[in-house]
């Protein structure tokens, strides 16, 4: 609080045109765009007093003589006038100075929030092309296949291998084909899995090679057959059962490691035994072999062949755990849970303060409070920004809900995916949230 200013309390049925009011909000519960304001309209009073709160500070200093005369009808009008002549040129300055700041502040947080976006799409797109010019190589030049797979993988790994904590980003439906944005979404999970799980950088490297190349043998497929159906005749599902084979096989011509070929092997065998081709149990899996092929179930119930069968992140992750448990290593699917958080990215939600938005960042190693994108009507969706929950103490998640329970206003605005495209983000200190927008004193 600035020195020399007195912060006084009346009730908002009280409230006054011309009234320097303070709100104690975060700036999200109110659709003001600074926390603290002179009242210019009958408009803005009505809408502090259905904020419901029951009464709010204010500052005589900075309020119009006028408003604090009909305030207070019984006070001498020349003391008001005399205190409001004392401060009213280092108020206004003051307004101004904290618009000023507050709007800095604002451009600022959203330059450096399309950056960042702009660098995980860009860097998504040359990862997607990539892994398409190395499948191209593989059955003339395996071993260049091999190399340029390899180190892409590697530079998936300097996102995540050391100190520095890292996100799991939702970006905007890939151009690209879906193979490709599939074998990208499976790695960029399985390689934040494996180092949640707290691997080897050797270990994570084969989870992460065997992840983008773990449908490899669909190539050697007729397009019929590349993506799994429920209408597949027993002879088209012996088909598309027989990529593990042909995967395998072009893995060991392109020379990779067994840890990575386990991986390409095993991406359908279910610990309980119910996967495929071989109908492997338990300890038979590998580690990799298991957490690939639990990610790429977890992909698959997200992103199926039929959009209109897509699970929401939430409904996948609960599909996985109440219905399918018995599939999958019990530690790797709580780690999992912990790693992507109850609401993944790509969730569609409803705040505990009844507004609804959209995950669209996860930090791994905190994933109970993402980062999440709010309708906010009075905010253009282009200028919006994304409010990490972590520093929102008193804002949570009430419900998941699926996309068309949204409103159509809502709907439009946080325009949910209709395919999921994950990549890798640098976690960093939120620079601007709710609370950041608090009382500029």
């Amino acid at each position: 609080m600035n020195q020399g200013q007195q912060h006084q309390f009346v009730e908002v049925s009280r409230l006054r045109v011309g009234l320097y009011v303070y709100l104690d909000l975060g700036w999200m519960a109110h659709p003001f765009p600074l926390n603290n304001f002179r009242i210019s309209s009958p408009e803005q009073i009505d809408t502090i007093r259905n904020l419901g709160i029951a009464r709010i500070r204010y500052s005589p200093e900075q309020s119009l003589p006028e408003a604090l005369q009909e305030l207070h009808p019984d006070a001498p009008s020349g003391g008001l006038a005399q205190t409001l002549s004392q401060h009213s040129a280092g108020a206004a300055q003051t307004e101004v100075a904290n618009g000023e700041a507050a709007q800095k502040r604002w451009r600022e947080a959203l330059s450096e929030q399309n950056r960042s976006l702009q660098q995980c799409e860009r860097r998504f797109a040359e990862a997607t092309r990539t892994y398409r010019a190395a499948l191209e190589k593989v059955r003339l030049d395996p071993k260049a296949a091999a190399d340029s797979s390899s180190h892409l993988v590697q530079d998936f790994l300097s996102h995540v291998v050391g100190d520095q904590e890292s996100c799991i980003r939702l970006l905007s439906e890939a151009s690209g084909d879906r193979a490709s944005m599939h074998s990208i979404n499976v790695t960029v999970i399985a390689v934040m899995l494996a180092r949640a799980l707290k691997m080897s950088e050797q270990e994570i490297a084969d989870v992460g090679l065997g992840a983008l190349l773990h449908d490899i043998g669909k190539i050697e497929l007729p397009d019929r057959v590349r993506w799994r159906s429920d209408n597949f005749t027993a002879a088209e599902s012996r088909f598309y059962q027989d990529h593990v084979g042909q995967g395998v096989a072009l893995g060991r011509k392109m020379g990779l490691g067994a840890g990575t070929l386990l991986a390409l092997a095993q991406h359908h065998e279910y610990v309980d035994g119910t996967g495929f081709p071989l109908k492997l149990t338990g300890d038979k899996l590998s580690v990799a072999g298991r957490i690939v092929a639990m990610v790429n179930r977890y992909e698959g119930l997200c992103n199926p062949n039929n959009p209109s069968q897509a699970l929401t992140p939430h409904e996948a992750l609960r599909a996985m755990f109440s219905q399918q448990k018995a599939k999958f290593d019990a530690e790797f699917m709580q780690a999992f849970i912990r790693m992507m958080g109850v609401y993944p990215p790509g969730s569609v939600i409803q705040l505990n303060d009844e507004r609804y938005a959209l995950v669209v960042s996860v930090n791994s190693m905190r994933p109970l409070k993402p980062r999440v994108l709010i309708h906010d009507p009075n905010v253009p969706r282009h200028e919006a920004l994304l409010v990490d929950l972590e520093s929102e103490p008193g804002l949570g998640i009430r419900r998941s809900l699926k996309p068309l329970q949204l409103p159509a206003a809502t709907m439009d605005y946080l325009s949910p995916r209709t395919r999921l495209c994950y990549f890798f983000e640098r976690a960093r200190e939120p620079v601007f949230s709710e609370s950041s927008m608090g009382i500029l004193e």
